[in-house]
């Protein structure tokens, strides 16, 4: 059963992963940093990448801020001033969550899904629905960038399952 688990939560987290990219990837340049309700679009998708790669850590303590994460607690996934949110940056952000992703559910077991999710402003959840919970978020980010694309007229694909290349 456990093979079963991980088999449908990768397969599910690289559809949600992406749509996401798709939306990175088909977002016209002059649209990158217009609004999306209270942010920027290019923010939203990196917002959203900010939780994929937290929540897939085993805890806040253990989360490991990359090069262009803001060191100060306060508002840590904001860039560094020197790293702005680009396409480009975005893009390798999705890639690397991926390979996270695809690491952390490959080693996931039955207890450990079961372990209490370690991220204290969150509800209690396990481990396993902290996963699901991560890819509503995803999605809930991908459906504004995709209804704000639509708008556009430009028309996206629907990820049923697993990641596809685009």
């Amino acid at each position: 059963m456990i093979e079963y688990v991980r088999h449908i939560l990768c397969a599910q987290f690289e559809a949600s992963l992406g749509m996401l990219d798709d939306c990175i990837q088909n977002c016209p340049p002059a649209h990158w940093q217009k609004k999306i309700a209270n942010m920027e679009f290019g923010y939203v998708a990196y917002h959203a990448l900010c939780y994929v790669d937290l929540y897939l850590s085993p805890s806040l303590a253990e989360f490991q801020l990359r090069e262009f994460h803001n060191e100060h607690v306060e508002n840590r996934f904001k860039p560094k001033a020197d790293y702005p949110i680009t396409p480009e940056l975005v893009s390798d952000y999705l890639q690397t969550c991926l390979q996270k992703m695809r690491e952390t559910i490959a080693a996931e077991t039955e207890a450990s899904l079961n372990l209490r999710a370690d991220f204290d402003w969150l509800e209690p959840f396990t481990r396993g629905e902290l996963h699901l919970y991560s890819i509503r978020h995803i999605q809930h980010h991908t459906g504004a960038l995709s209804a704000y694309l639509r708008r556009l007229d430009i028309n996206l694909k629907w990820g049923h399952t697993g990641w596809s290349s685009r």
